[in-house]
């Protein structure tokens, strides 16, 4: 089980949408509207790929008045993310040879 945990995890930020919602997040909590400004996508297509992140723990969100206010998980995914930024900042060179010899096989 847990190497299916694994892969939905990595599916997750493989998918282009949500990884643009948790770009936009890392930037600073955001209602639905704010998201849809800041990624050009329409409130359904957000709030469909809000709803896995949440179930999936990547977000949380904090209801203030009538909005919800989505931020990252800050105890896990934002401090993640920090770690893939020092790898690629460090690896970054390697990482394109990679994906260059990945698409040539």
């Amino acid at each position: 089980m847990i190497d299916l945990s694994y892969k939905f995890f990595f599916k997750a930020f493989g998918n282009s949408t949500r990884f643009e919602i948790i770009q936009a997040l890392r930037k600073g909590p955001k209602n639905v509207s704010r998201l849809g400004e800041e990624t050009g996508f329409e409130q359904s297509r957000i709030s469909h790929n809000l709803r896995c992140l949440l179930e999936c723990g990547f977000v949380e969100n904090n209801r203030r008045g009538k909005q919800v206010i989505y931020s990252l998980n800050k105890g896990t995914i934002a401090p993640l993310l920090g770690l893939i930024d020092k790898h690629i900042g460090k690896y970054s060179r390697h990482l394109v040879k990679c994906g260059v010899i990945r698409r040539g096989e």
